[in-house]
């Protein structure tokens, strides 16, 4: 399994990203594949995992908050939000409050994704939907630790379903961005809408993040617990003679002779005698 590198940068140095101008191309492009799968989210509450300042309030939701991990740590200043510091196993919501989860610079450096996904499966309203960005380990941008998608672990698409399924959640819709190099110098620190379409033609297995949406899963089958197991009947044998107070048959000379012409002539698997007149 790919390790995860040591994360150094916080909520300060990530706005810092953001702020310049490869941080600008990079969040312009991926709210525009955001916005493809969620228009608009009037009406809806909206959770943000991660650091998602850059992104959450272009939903229109009817109310944002943004939950960080002390790892990255709360962003100060005018543009923060409403924002909560808390453990990604220990999310300060209750059940079942949340319609939409964006999930941004948050999977790939969590410490555990089985408690941090539970937890969020928690907290979603049924049949919820969960949109996540996480580095794409075939690109560039995952390679470069001086970005924030270079931080943390990067993930496979095959690796990204197994995790979400082994979550509840049921994968529906999968995208790519980030094509453009991680730099923005000349013809790069433009809108990136050229990259991105001649990205997605060319290579698009190589985009920066995939974008991955899916759905909070409530019929997922539960096993049974072990006491109620424990408590079903027993699966009795279907009596045979010596149950029933009676001796086994016999069997008659003609069947031992034919047992005992079977075991005597051969055979190449076991050993035993085949007849040579019989089945092969």
């Amino acid at each position: 399994m790919l390790e995860r590198r040591v994360l150094e940068p916080d909520a300060d140095s990530i706005a810092a990203f953001y702020a310049g101008r490869a941080g600008k191309i990079a969040r312009r492009v991926i709210l525009r594949q955001l916005r493809r799968f969620w228009p608009r989210l009037d009406g809806l509450r909206l959770l943000g995992f991660g650091f998602t300042a850059p992104y959450l309030a272009a939903f229109g939701a009817e109310r944002a908050i943004a939950a960080v991990p002390p790892a990255i740590g709360v962003l100060h200043g005018p543009h923060a939000g409403a924002t909560v510091e808390c453990e990604e196993d220990a999310l300060p919501f209750a059940d079942a409050v949340f319609d939409r989860v964006l999930i941004v610079h948050g999977l790939e450096r969590a410490e555990s994704l089985r408690p941090l996904l539970r937890q969020l499966w928690q907290v979603m309203a049924p049949e919820a939907r969960l949109l996540i960005v996480a580095p794409n380990r075939a690109s560039l941008w995952a390679q470069i630790e001086s970005t924030p998608f270079g931080q943390g672990r990067p993930f496979s698409r095959r690796e990204l379903d197994r995790i979400l399924r082994e979550a509840l959640f049921e994968p529906e819709r999968w995208a790519q961005a980030l094509y453009s190099p991680p730099i923005a110098t000349g013809l790069l620190a433009r809108d990136g809408r050229g990259w991105e379409k001649a990205g997605s033609l060319l290579f698009p297995a190589l985009g920066g993040v995939h974008v991955v949406e899916a759905v909070k899963s409530v019929y997922a089958m539960t096993p049974l617990p072990v006491e109620d197991a424990r408590a079903l009947p027993a699966l009795s044998p279907e009596p045979g003679p010596a149950l029933l107070g009676r001796s086994p048959p016999v069997p008659s000379n003609s069947a031992r002779k034919s047992r005992w012409s079977w075991s005597r002539a051969g055979c190449g698997w076991c050993g035993r005698q085949r007849p040579a007149n019989g089945p092969r």
